[in-house]
């Protein structure tokens, strides 16, 4: 369904989530039993500080790493342009291909080029593999939940992300900042203007990991400082 009808025929919700809520916390070292009673899943949104310890994602990924692992020709590129999705938000680009065939100085914008954004999702089971040997699940996601079997990808630029949005993606999801920092800006739905705050901001710095329910958040994104952002995020049930 696109984006504006399945954002008019959205059922409310119950605004609960968002009541009272003035900004989004940071916590660390936040253990299990206590993420899911006060997080998991109210739709509340929290920024785990500590997120990605122990992960090695922060000293490998960047734009080279994955113009090497998708590679033309490789089963890499091929399997995601033939089985998974691309997300060009407003950019000119159609497919992740045309990305990363772009120049060092393009990428960095070191030749006066506009921002750039884009997403993926990795849905080929060897690649998973690959990028999984430098990141795990999340330590503070129940014990008993499950993550989505896909993977999603978003790098780009300075000064540029996503537009304001709402999902449909059924669970919750985390997003994890390995690189750059990004900024968020969140939006309850219509029918808790007049109960919740209309705008929350929280920036997102690498190493945290931001934790959102985007079925019931509109959300926007916007890469800042001077790094290329990265990030990956999945759902849970």
């Amino acid at each position: 369904m696109p984006e504006t009808l399945h954002a008019l025929f959205r059922p409310p919700v119950e605004c609960s989530f968002c009541k009272g809520l003035k900004e989004v916390q940071t916590v660390n070292n936040i253990n299990q039993e206590e993420f899911e009673r006060l997080y998991a899943y109210n739709g509340v949104p929290v920024v785990i500080g500590d997120g990605t310890v122990n992960w090695t994602a922060p000293k490998h990924f960047s734009f080279e790493f994955f113009r090497n692992l998708y590679r033309p020709g490789s089963q890499a590129l091929e399997n995601q342009q033939r089985k998974c999705q691309f997300f060009p938000y407003k950019s000119n680009f159609t497919r992740l291909e045309e990305v990363l065939e772009m120049s060092d100085d393009r990428a960095h914008m070191l030749d006066g080029s506009t921002p750039w954004y884009i997403g993926w999702s990795n849905c080929d089971f060897k690649t998973a593999n690959l990028l999984r040997q430098h990141y795990q699940r999340p330590y503070f996601l129940p014990r008993l939940s499950e993550s989505s079997k896909t993977d999603w990808m978003f790098m780009g630029s300075p000064g540029y992300g996503a537009h304001l949005h709402i999902d449909n993606v059924e669970k919750p999801s985390w997003q994890a900042q390995i690189t750059g920092t990004k900024r968020w800006t969140l939006e309850p739905p219509p029918e808790c203007y007049y109960v919740c705050e209309n705008r929350l901001h929280v920036t997102v710095h690498p190493g945290q990991i931001i934790v959102l329910d985007t079925n019931i958040w509109y959300h926007s994104t916007l890469n800042v400082g001077n790094d290329i952002s990265i990030t990956i995020g999945s759902e849970y049930d």
